[in-house]
């Protein structure tokens, strides 16, 4: 059993110089341009304000590998890997505090894209499609507020 707070919080930050895995830090500055020593591969698709910051929830992932998927904290490109959160409340428009000095607003759901196949079992990587497993996806955010990240900050839904 791992030992977590009981709250939702930070469980990694991720990034990587361009494509996935991205890989773990101990902290990293959020702003409007996104998580600072992170770089997306395919501007067309990934970055920008509404795309700045990239969560998903380490339960799904823990079900994923469950499942028999080798997906872990960060292989599918995401930024933010949250615990505790519950994901079902985590759509467009939700507004999330994490620590005591970010504001994100979730924007969008994010596209598997083909990069992602090697983290699930026959490269299926549709299975994290919202379109194909509503509830399942990741989401994008735009930053309202910037800050220093930390695993184990807080985040908070403020606004559903």
């Amino acid at each position: 059993m791992v030992n977590r707070p009981s709250y939702p919080h930070v469980h990694q930050i991720s990034v990587s110089d361009g494509g996935v895995p991205k890989l773990p830090v101990g902290e990293a500055k959020v702003s409007e341009q996104g998580v600072s020593g992170d770089r997306q591969r395919n501007l067309k698709f990934h970055g920008g304000p509404d795309r700045a910051v990239c969560l998903y929830s380490l339960e799904l992932i823990e079900r994923l590998q469950d499942e028999g998927h080798p997906i872990d904290a960060g292989s599918s490109g995401e930024n933010l890997t949250v615990s505790g959160l519950d994901w079902d409340l985590v759509r467009p428009g939700v507004r999330v505090t994490v620590g005591p000095e970010i504001e994100l607003e979730v924007m969008s759901y994010t596209a598997p894209c083909r990069h992602n196949g090697r983290w699930f079992r026959d490269e299926d990587f549709s299975r994290i499609s919202q379109k194909l497993y509503p509830g399942w996806s990741r989401v994008y955010a735009k930053v309202l507020q910037g800050g220093v990240v930390r695993p184990g900050d807080e985040v908070t839904i403020v606004k559903v």
